[in-house]
């Protein structure tokens, strides 16, 4: 993230619309009717994934494998109406798990085909299947649900995110938690899968989502279909059904990657802007960082003032502004450093702010304008500068976002640059990223790495700059 400062066949289930009470504790285990001693207990997947900042966001109990969005939008009601197809593995025994969901009304679920029970309580949805789940099983719940999608607000922070209605179609960017904004989900980077989407809306529309097209557009009875699929994992947040009137530019970097570029006629003119540079800064991050992780490029400028781009994995979007080069390099920057190596705690975000932060730092010094060394000395030599009151390697859950989290992340890479050298320090970012590919990385897994590549105790300069107040001493 970078601030700028269907219808479907009805069945059973015990409940589709308000809040029910707690869920009801796991029948003890049953003796084994094999005689081969007490059978494990079906219990309940708990209701978080296990982040101690965000303790209801994710669900426990299985892994999500992959997403099936059939989705319908009608920018005149905003009605989204959709059957979400997961499948998944169960991680233990389950007679009940829980998915996050917020607002929309739940029609009914199925797990392997068969009709389940739905219970709800706030933002989480528990599925109650006919029969208990075994562990290590693999299954499909299908869960049927529409209404008026309502958008996170956080004044003052995030400002909103999720699922925007626009005036012509939707503004989508869900980080950290809007996910559960316009599909059921488990709504933590920790649990990442590949996606497809099938989006209708009404013709003269574009609906845009991550990945590539399957298949060209059809249109029938003034509705148009458009089919995405993302086949990389993907965390929820970075999932998009961005739509509108788009004027579309499609392609191939000059080194072969394919593009696709979007905006809305407002911003019509930066078209070509963003699909040149888009394509340029992709080729360069990818000599840099190592291959590119995906199967296209891109980005999406719409006209909502979101007051923020986020880097939605293969379209960045950009909300109501024209990006300039230091905010493209950003975002695709992350499509390294935060979607294909991703974080499992939000504290650790740094991870993903600090080193998209320092690859626009990079591009600015690659583009003539101001070098590494500045940019680290400006905020260095800052008077009264804020971030040094915010250790940025173990974020807040209140005060995400925090300009440390950026700045102070990056200077953190500058200070490893100097203390390991330039050859050591862009070899590790790449080993960081192929090592980690499609997967997840840490602080103490990075911290360990460095200190591997560069046979050097980096643990002072990591203490300094990650988790300790006040400006660190550098004479680099």
């Amino acid at each position: 993230m970078s601030a700028v400062l269907i219808a479907t066949t009805t069945f059973a289930c015990s409940a589709s619309t308000g809040a029910s009470g707690p869920a009801t504790p796991a029948a003890p285990a049953s003796p084994n009717p094999a005689g081969g001693g007490a059978q494990e207990a079906a219990v309940a997947g708990a209701p978080g994934i296990g982040d101690p900042d965000f303790p209801t966001d994710g669900n426990g109990g299985y892994d999500v494998a992959h997403y099936d969005l059939n989705l319908a939008y009608s920018p005149e009601t905003k009605r989204l109406d959709g059957t979400a197809r997961i499948r998944a593995k169960a991680v233990q025994r389950l007679s009940r798990f829980n998915l996050d969901l917020h607002g929309l009304t739940v029609r009914g679920a199925r797990v392997n085909g068969a009709a389940a029970r739905v219970e709800r309580s706030g933002d989480e949805l528990t599925i109650i299947p006919a029969a208990p789940l075994e562990r290590d099983a693999e299954f499909t719940v299908e869960i049927d649900y529409g209404g008026v999608p309502r958008p996170f607000h956080q004044p003052g922070a995030l400002g909103t995110y999720g699922f925007v209605a626009t005036a012509d179609g939707a503004f989508v960017a869900c980080q950290p938690n809007g996910a559960k904004t316009w599909f059921p989900s488990n709504d933590h980077p920790q649990d990442k899968a590949t996606f497809d989407f099938t989006i209708t809306v009404p013709e003269g529309l574009t609906a845009i989502a991550n990945g590539e097209q399957v298949r060209p557009p059809v249109t029938k009875d003034g509705k148009t279909t458009f089919t995405w699929r993302e086949s990389n994992p993907m965390v929820t947040y970075l999932a998009t059904m961005t739509l509108g009137r788009f004027q579309v530019r499609t392609g191939r970097t000059p080194g072969g990657i394919p593009s696709f570029t979007a905006a809305d006629p407002k911003y019509a003119h930066t078209l070509d802007d963003l699909h040149t540079t888009s394509a340029k800064i992709t080729d360069y991050w990818a000599k840099l960082f190592g291959p590119y992780p995906f199967r296209s490029t891109g980005g999406v400028v719409d006209d909502y003032e979101a007051g923020y781009a986020l880097e939605n994995q293969t379209k960045p979007i950009y909300g109501g502004f024209e990006p300039d080069q230091s905010i493209i390099a950003h975002e695709l920057a992350h499509q390294w450093f935060g979607n294909s190596v991703s974080i499992k705690r939000w504290r650790d975000l740094w991870l993903n702010e600090g080193f998209a932060t320092y690859a626009e730092w990079l591009w600015n010094e690659r583009a003539g304008d101001t070098t590494v060394e500045t940019a680290f000395k400006n905020q260095y030599e800052m008077p009264n500068n804020p971030i040094w009151d915010y250790p940025p390697g173990i974020a807040q859950k209140n005060d995400l976002f925090n300009l440390s989290v950026y700045m102070r992340g990056a200077m953190t890479l500058h200070a490893l640059r100097k203390e390991i050298g330039d050859r050591t320090f862009f070899t590790l970012l790449r080993e960081w990223a192929a090592t980690h590919k499609y997967g997840h990385g840490d602080t103490d897994a990075f911290i360990a790495m460095a200190e591997r590549m560069s046979g050097k105790r980096l643990d002072g300069l990591f203490d300094a700059w990650l988790f300790k107040k006040g400006r660190p001493d550098f004479n680099g």
